[in-house]
């Protein structure tokens, strides 16, 4: 089992910063890759990054320049730097772990508003 907590969410204006993270505990030994979805009101929940364990990183074209993922291994955290934040970035975002035996985890979400 692996448990994820976020924090760092909250109100922004347009054009601010915000750095998300997100706290693995339990078998973190199995995680392969971590990452960070999205779900605004009514819409689905879609891709904002992933970072696997040897640092790979991939993003969402939409947030590429905008967003950056990072790990910290020794805290078992991953972190998500959003800059030039926009208000169609409002949206409940949540912390993603799938281990090595396929077994995908969610954090609880954490929102994050962005006032225009």
């Amino acid at each position: 089992q692996v448990q994820l907590v976020e924090s760092g969410g909250g109100l922004v204006q347009a054009g601010g910063s915000l750095t998300l993270s997100c706290a693995a505990s339990g078998s973190i030994g199995s995680i392969n890759v971590m990452g960070w979805y999205r779900q605004a009101s009514g819409k689905q929940r879609e891709l904002v990054a992933t970072i696997l364990t040897t640092g790979t990183t991939n993003y969402a074209d939409s947030m590429k320049g905008r967003f950056t993922i990072s790990r910290d291994n020794a805290k078992n955290t991953v972190y998500l730097q959003m800059n030039n934040l926009k208000p169609e970035d409002t949206s409940v975002y949540y912390c993603h772990a799938m281990t090595v035996g396929r077994m995908n985890y969610w954090g609880k979400g954490t929102l994050v508003t962005v006032s225009s």
